[in-house]
């Protein structure tokens, strides 16, 4: 008998009260005491109003990002489902708090409760549905009755000007200005922290919409495109890439390694087009009816995109009307691999879904350009 998985509550988790673009830097701090001269160009390309950071507003830790995650899992819980209840935890970060212990590992130990199976995704934007389609696999044969999953990020931590510090002084005596790289202002108005979690079940809620997962599907085009965005390390002049473990440590701070860098070149030269290739190999491979789709849920780092996106569909042949599309990236900025859960959050509680609805959520992730398209349909 086939089985089927389904998503059966949604819940999330913002830190503290939503950031204007007016507050950013009082929070994240001028790096060389300079306003960023990127800041309003960026601003205007993304279309972001407002974002959460786990800081308070003199940029102090508020959370840190298994906590995050533990806040987000335990709005999963009612008197239907608890904590003792959990069979697995499956977690997907691109920024944990820690090299080792494992993400998963740190929040089950904030959470408590009994012994359980855990699963840790690393990575980008991708790193959240990597362990959505673990709990998915895990469900879906029968290995286990549920599977909590989540996606989450911390990056305000990484972006605060004090860890600029450095290179910005170095560069302050080579160059006189003291103004970093674009390619780190950049993410700098781009990111944001929160954790969003899903609950897997084989079974539907008997009193209450469920979002059934007909498939997920992945690929990575690394084989094709070099690295884009990074962390932990510096990027060649030859396109290769360096990582921390071999610099030598005055480096680190030197080069601010540890920032999360993009290369935006890249980025608009291939973001779009490797997407638009796998929705029509999906559409092909999957028998996929756009025409049917009720919800399109694309995952978008910036506002500039999405009309880029729309003329790359058209041009192949795949038009999503925009009435179709749903996304709440002006509200809490770009969370990583914790957009899709937010994103599918906002969605499954706003009241908009009726049975029989279908929708196909896109996750771009541009570290080394992979991909995600999940279709689920309302039961």
């Amino acid at each position: 008998m086939k089985r089927n998985v389904y998503i059966t509550r949604l819940s999330k988790y913002l830190p503290n009260d939503p950031v204007s673009n007016e507050e950013m830097e009082d929070i994240l701090g001028l790096i060389n005491g300079l306003s960023s001269k990127a800041k309003p160009l960026i601003l205007r390309n993304n279309q972001i109003k407002t974002r959460y950071y786990a800081l308070d507003k003199k940029g102090n830790a508020t959370h840190s990002n298994a906590e995050l995650t533990k806040r987000a899992v335990e709005n999963l819980f009612n008197e239907k489902f608890k904590l003792e209840d959990v069979d697995v935890l499956s977690c997907g970060t691109s920024s944990p708090d820690q090299i080792l212990p494992a993400h998963a590992a740190m929040v089950h130990g904030l959470l408590g409760g009994h012994r359980i199976e855990i699963n840790s995704a690393t990575g980008a934007c991708s790193a959240g549905v990597q362990a959505l389609k673990f709990g998915y696999l895990s469900v879906l044969a029968g290995d286990a009755e549920n599977v909590v999953c989540a996606g989450s990020e911390r990056f305000s931590i990484w972006m605060l000007a004090k860890y600029f510090k450095e290179e910005a002084h170095k560069i302050a005596l080579l160059e006189g200005d003291g103004i970093i790289a674009f390619e780190k202002d950049f993410l700098r108005f781009m990111l944001s922290d929160g954790a969003g979690a899903a609950l897997l079940q084989g079974k539907p809620n008997e009193d209450d919409l469920s979002l059934r997962i007909d498939w997920v599907e992945q690929r990575s085009f690394a084989n094709e495109l070099p690295t884009c965005m990074y962390s932990g390390s510096i990027k060649k002049e030859d396109g290769s890439i360096v990582g921390w473990s071999d610099m030598e440590q005055d480096e680190w701070t030197a080069q601010s390694v540890f920032a999360v860098k993009q290369d935006t070149k890249l980025l608009g030269e291939w973001i779009i087009k490797k997407g638009g290739e796998f929705l029509v190999d999906l559409i092909k491979n999957r028998n996929l009816e756009l025409s049917s789709l009720t919800w399109y849920l694309p995952h978008l780092s910036s506002q500039y995109f999405g009309p880029r996106i729309e003329k790359e569909h058209a041009a192949l042949g795949v038009d999503i009307p925009k009435e179709k599309w749903f996304t709440n990236l002006s509200t809490i900025g770009n969370v990583g691999a914790g957009s899709p859960y937010l994103m599918l959050e906002e969605m499954f509680n706003s009241g908009k879904l009726k049975k029989g609805d279908t929708l196909l959520m896109m996750v771009p992730e541009s570290a080394r350009f992979n991909y995600a398209y999940i279709h689920m349909t309302t039961v």
